[in-house]
């Protein structure tokens, strides 16, 4: 029979400091949406692989607007160890999201965070520890493409070209934090909680959507890293939560991991500032061939590609400041930026050439050199200043 939480257990320290579990124990971190017709066969399965091996909780961090909740406190009467049941009404972050509030609540060494549809084996959780363990990691990942993994779960080649792809363009983009990760694609690993604390409590972990594995490993970087091949299965109920709409929430995600770092960040921005450039000409064309005079047409073209650099800046750089201030407090502070460069960009060329005695090419590259440097910086100052870190709680027990 489990042992039910009671609310003191759920307001209390925020990584279950008050609650830690015998040392080698683990908590498994479920994530649900929609999963009433899987939770139960997956804590049955989960009970006849785990507690004969290691002391465990499970904790479900649920997104559902059916009976899931429900579901897995029925289920949760027949197990021998705690389950916890965490609604949350406002899904922040996804699925990635409600992992990072699992972390928050487990109270064991070991954390393994899982799918609920069974496309992750249950008996598999006991040699993730076990590997972390023998091997010192701090993360096990459950890889599909190393020897004895297959991805065969995956319905189609286009999931499978997509998952491919997707490994493909993280290892890429992020040699260093994914080195002797294989699969950062899994949603299956175990980690080590004290690797994770710090980031937890400080609220630094920014994920968006289902890939929280590759969160993990670029921003808390834990070392060393190991790796257990595992087969991908088949669901066992309900619809695949991979779509067009996840697919783009995973682009944006890799974008603001990308550009975390302020040198990151800056050569993004010089990028997206070159992309304005079409818009802008685009503008102008048509502006002047319906008889504008270029001069008005050249101010009245540039706040086009003002515009152009504002969203995508809003949705690749800054996307976890843009609560600081409202939306058109930042667009109204960045178009005022970006036309102040034109207005200093002109008096500054003058000043290199006429008291410095520059060449013009050369004075005309260093202002736009300085006033792009001014600009990043008013930027990241003046309209997206750092958010505060913001703590929910929120949840049930069972």
């Amino acid at each position: 029979m489990t042992t039910p939480r009671t609310e003191a257990d759920e307001l209390g320290d925020p990584l279950g400091a008050a609650q830690l579990a015998p040392p080698g124990a683990v908590t498994v971190v479920v994530p649900t949406f929609n999963e009433s017709e899987s939770v139960g066969e997956l804590l049955h399965r989960l009970t006849e692989s785990v507690p004969s091996r290691l002391s465990c909780e499970v904790v479900f961090v649920d997104d559902s607007t059916d009976g899931t909740p429900e579901a897995i406190r029925n289920a949760a009467q027949d197990c021998p160890f705690p389950v916890t049941v965490l609604h949350r009404e406002t899904p922040v972050g996804g699925l990635g999201g409600a992992v990072v509030e699992g972390l928050r609540r487990a109270g064991s060494d070991w954390i393994v965070v899982m799918d609920a549809d069974l496309q992750h084996p249950p008996d598999l959780v006991p040699e993730l520890v076990a590997a972390g363990e023998r091997s010192n990691a701090d993360l096990v990942v459950a890889s599909r493409y190393i020897r004895g993994g297959s991805r065969q779960g995956l319905a189609g080649g286009y999931r499978i070209a997509v998952s491919r792809t997707a490994t493909w363009l993280t290892k890429a983009l992020f040699p260093r934090g994914l080195s002797g990760i294989s699969d950062p694609m899994s949603g299956f690993f175990a980690i080590r909680r004290s690797a994770v604390t710090t980031m937890v409590t400080a609220g630094a972990l920014k994920p968006l959507g289902y890939k929280i594995l590759l969160e993990l490993a670029v921003r808390c970087r834990p070392r060393p890293v190991a790796e257990v091949p595992f087969v991908f299965q088949e669901r066992y109920a309900g619809e695949s939560k991979s779509t067009a709409r996840e697919g783009l929430r995973f682009l944006k995600h890799l974008a603001g991991l990308r550009t975390s770092s302020p040198l990151a960040r800056m050569v993004a921005f010089g990028v997206i500032g070159l992309t304005g450039f079409l818009p802008n000409l685009l503008a102008l064309h048509a502006f002047t061939t319906a008889g504008m005079h270029y001069l008005p047409a050249e101010v009245v073209a540039n706040q086009f590609g003002v515009l152009w650099n504002f969203l995508l800046i809003e949705m690749l750089l800054f996307r976890d400041r843009r609560g600081h201030r409202r939306w058109a407090d930042r667009l109204g502070r960045f178009a005022l930026l970006a036309n102040a460069d034109l207005v200093l960009r002109i008096p500054l060329i003058a000043l290199l050439v006429g008291w410095l005695g520059m060449a013009v090419l050369p004075a005309t590259g260093l202002a736009l050199l300085l006033t792009f440097l001014l600009r990043f910086a008013a930027t990241e100052t003046l309209v997206y200043l750092p958010g505060k870190a913001r703590t929910r709680r929120t949840g049930t027990t069972a």
